[in-house]
């Protein structure tokens, strides 16, 4: 882990959120700036850069993820509405943070 790795922080708690779901393998928490009504992160403790950087030990953690999606997303009471999800990749493709994480976006008004 990095030792500026915002996203590390959080998981390991030395950092505030708010934090909606834990297990010993993901965090999940709203976006400080969200851009939908519901906009969650959903990060693998596992500090993995981004998606370029997944290899083939990871299948099972990144599944994991959209698993995860969809039980947050019943959570949140959108799963019947729908909702987006979205891995932004590398500064061209708008990744901020350098940690892996799948955003989660729902909640609009029909």
């Amino acid at each position: 882990m990095p030792d500026d790795c915002l996203f590390c922080k959080i998981a390991n708690h030395e950092l505030p959120s708010d934090m909606l779901y834990e297990d010993g393998d993901y965090v999940v928490f709203r976006d400080i700036h969200p851009k939908a009504p519901v906009h969650l992160l959903i990060v693998p403790k596992t500090h993995i850069r981004s998606v370029n950087d997944i290899q083939p030990a990871h299948t099972e953690l990144v599944g994991g993820l959209f698993t995860l999606a969809a039980k947050m997303a019943q959570k949140e009471g959108i799963n019947k509405s729908g909702y987006k999800l979205l891995f932004n990749v590398e500064k061209g493709g708008g990744q901020e943070i350098f940690h892996l994480h799948l955003h989660l976006f729902g909640g609009w008004k029909k």
